[in-house]
């Protein structure tokens, strides 16, 4: 919402399109107080140099991602398909996991930042302007997703998604209430593949005055290990 608000100012609107819903309290109404001090062990890192991240770009045509999908779904025998987002995922998952060599004992976590604006009680209008999302994570062994096929991976990332709903959204929320700490990347998971975000937020559709964008990048922010 704040994107396409910004791109209608750009392209001449006097005011944007919806306006945006801006009480948070009726998401959540929360007050609590972060403990900003330094870390114990900050002195032990302070020079530790940073680990060396290389960023890889992979385009995926519309035939490569319906043939992915088709793959994942050929052998499930759930009448519930899979979508084109748990496929891909899946499949960019296991080669990851194949990439990095891990042993077949090790764990590897895939996590997903969902948007909780329609899974929040009461819902949340998609106009709703703020930060509503919430880290899911999927945990397995690295033998088992590797000598798996692709449906096993897909199956655990929707069983994930689905069972995320409001009472697991305050769950999480209490849990962190009890003890609020800043969420950090080492916390998406031990050798995690991380998704940002997804094409239902219609990112390609924003356009500045300059056309729809080619590509869209993080930039700086979002970069560590396996997102």
């Amino acid at each position: 919402h704040f994107m396409s608000s910004w791109a209608a100012i750009c392209s001449g609107a006097t005011s944007v399109p919806v306006p945006p819903f801006l009480d948070r309290t009726k998401a959540r109404n929360t007050r609590v107080k972060l403990d900003l001090s330094q870390p114990s062990d900050a002195p032990e890192h302070a020079n530790s140099a940073a680990p060396v991240l290389r960023g890889k770009v992979f385009k995926f045509p519309a035939s490569a991602i319906a043939q992915i999908k088709s793959k994942v779904n050929n052998n499930n025998n759930d009448k519930k398909g899979f979508s084109t987002f748990q496929s891909l995922s899946a499949h960019v998952w296991q080669a990851v996991t194949r990439a990095r060599e891990l042993g077949p004992t090790e764990y590897t976590v895939f996590t997903v930042f969902a948007d909780c604006r329609k899974r929040v009680d009461p819902a949340m209008p998609e106009s709703y302007f703020g930060n509503l999302i919430q880290a899911i994570f999927t945990v397995t062994g690295a033998g088992l997703i590797l000598s798996s096929p692709a449906e096993f991976g897909a199956g655990l990332i929707r069983g994930a998604i689905e069972s995320h709903d409001a009472e697991a959204i305050k769950k999480r929320n209490e849990e962190w209430e009890s003890k609020p700490v800043i969420f950090g990347y080492k916390d998406a998971g031990v050798n995690c593949v991380a998704v940002g975000s997804s094409p239902r937020f219609q990112v390609y559709e924003v356009d500045f005055g300059w056309g729809s964008p080619e590509s869209v990048r993080s930039g700086l922010n979002n970069r560590f290990d396996g997102m």
